[in-house]
């Protein structure tokens, strides 16, 4: 019996109906980086659901769970960030779902760290993961939860050094609450209640 309480819980049988994508490079060094902010929010919604990211497959790490009351697929592409297209409508292609039903998870340089800002649908925004997302599917019509990650603090910076520098303990305060937040937002958008995620979580 103690095996059985120790083992994940059951993913409920059926196809996938969603799947949330979270951002970022692969690899220890790049873990606690800005531009990761979307690996680490899937990480904390797995923790929070008692599942591990270790299966490989379409070019990324994921994990089948249930979710906001569906059968969501948790992505991380393992492609390096400019080429997360190639992870992303792979899966898409697999489970034959549209953007509509793909949540992207990301890092944003216009907004300070601990604010979300969630998106029907965009512009890339200048995030290069998610231009090409649009690229390679031809669409732009992705949900999506922007985490903020905060900008140079000096204009001599080089844009690629300060995304890939890690944050303040004071800011990984901030993120640790926004993280809290973009969960529940996700649970929302997962049941399609976008508007209502927005009017509660966009900061």
């Amino acid at each position: 019996m103690l095996n059985s309480f120790f083992s994940r819980p059951a993913v409920t049988p059926g196809p996938v109906e969603a799947i949330i994508v979270g951002l970022g490079n692969p690899g220890r060094q790049y873990e606690q980086t800005r531009h990761n902010a979307g690996f680490q929010v899937l990480d904390h919604l797995a923790q929070s659901l008692s599942v591990k990211m270790d299966r490989l497959k379409f070019k990324g790490l994921c994990a089948e769970v249930n979710f906001g009351g569906k059968k969501v697929l948790l992505l991380k592409p393992s492609t390096f960030m400019n080429l997360s297209g190639q992870s992303v409508t792979e899966a898409m292609r697999f489970y034959k779902l549209a953007p509509e039903q793909v949540i992207v998870v990301f890092d944003d340089i216009s907004l300070e760290p601990g604010r979300l800002r969630i998106r029907r649908k965009g512009s890339d925004g200048g995030q290069n993961g998610m231009k090409n997302i649009i690229y390679l599917s031809g669409s732009d019509a992705f949900p999506r939860v922007k985490m903020g990650i905060g900008g140079k603090p000096n204009p001599n910076w080089d844009l690629a050094d300060w995304v890939l520098s890690t944050f303040s303990a004071q800011e990984m305060k901030c993120l640790g609450e926004a993280k809290e937040n973009a969960i529940k937002a996700l649970e929302l958008m997962v049941q399609g209640r976008i508007d209502e995620a927005m009017s509660q979580y966009n900061s």
